[in-house]
């Protein structure tokens, strides 16, 4: 009788094992209504990685509607809005030090409010879990109207500089805008120190980057130009070449850069590079005109 009731309960469990697993494989995945996305953007030489949900409009009113104005959203949907900074930065002249936020926002018909908040553990906008005091940064930014309607909700990065750009928030017929500063010289600077002005056999390559850093930012013109020569001296290249001689142009040595540019021209019809024979025609015929 024992023996009965044991094999009774092994073919009980064998048939609940083997119902579960026939429910698992039966189970039907469908797309999710507000996709998982991840977008990853170097501004300056700071990386911004934003994780977040995107819902599409689906013919509903968003603005004044499903995201009321005047009260908290989480800016996106499910989870809420992750943004993750590598060093610190400057949301529209608020500093932001490094680490992974929660992005919040406040949406208004003239005016927006962005928050940058610590805890990044809140579903949704966070309910009564919400505390105002875990917000690094509460600032206003002022929407645009989009020319066209924006289906499906996209956080972007535009108008990127050397050390900045603008982070947009996009749904429906609005843009949010919030301008990005990142500290780029600082770290710049101290690179030429370490490598270049205090280095020991630096590369021409080096010294290039270098020349070309202080000439695009407006440093000092003479040392730029030491610096490319020396350059050049050793491992000379058409592009380089061309670099030395905009800037034997700046400082009006225009025999100098002509030289220059012409040995450019010669190495770059070596190279089969038009692009760089097109620019110091260019740069020789600019000169030509302001002898």
């Amino acid at each position: 009788m024992k023996k009965i009731v044991h094999m009774n309960l092994v073919w009980a469990f064998a048939l609940a094992m083997f119902l579960f697993g026939n429910a698992a494989v039966a189970q039907i995945k469908t797309p999710a209504a507000s996709p998982a996305a991840t977008l990853k953007q170097t501004v300056g030489l700071t990386d911004i990685t934003v994780d977040y949900s995107r819902p599409s409009t689906k013919g509903r009113k968003i603005f004044g509607d499903l995201a009321p104005y005047g009260r908290l959203w989480r800016t996106g949907a499910n989870a809420s809005t992750k943004l993750t900074f590598s060093d610190e930065v400057m949301l529209e002249g608020n500093k932001v030090p490094a680490g992974q936020y929660a992005l919040y926002t406040i949406p208004g018909e003239k005016e927006w409010t962005i928050i940058i908040h610590k805890n990044t553990k809140h579903w949704g906008d966070g309910g009564n879990d919400y505390k105002t005091e875990e917000d690094a940064v509460r600032f206003k930014v002022t929407p645009e109207k989009s020319a066209q309607k924006i289906e499906t909700f996209t956080i972007g990065f535009s108008d990127l500089t050397n050390n900045g750009g603008v982070m947009q928030i996009m749904w429906e017929n609005t843009i949010v805008p919030v301008k990005i500063t990142t500290d780029v010289d600082s770290k710049v600077m101290a690179q030429i120190k370490e490598k270049v002005i205090n280095g020991t056999n630096v590369p021409p390559a080096l010294y290039a980057t270098a020349a070309s850093y202080y000439a695009d930012n407006n440093k000092d013109m003479k040392q730029a130009l030491t610096w490319m020569k020396m350059a050049n001296e050793k491992e000379p290249k058409f592009w380089t070449l061309h670099q030395q001689a905009k800037m034997q142009a700046k400082l009006n040595d225009f025999k100098g850069a002509t030289t220059t540019a012409q040995k450019s021209i010669e190495l770059a019809k070596k190279e089969n590079n038009a692009d760089y024979v097109a620019l110091n025609e260019k740069l020789l015929a600019e000169i030509k005109n302001k002898k």
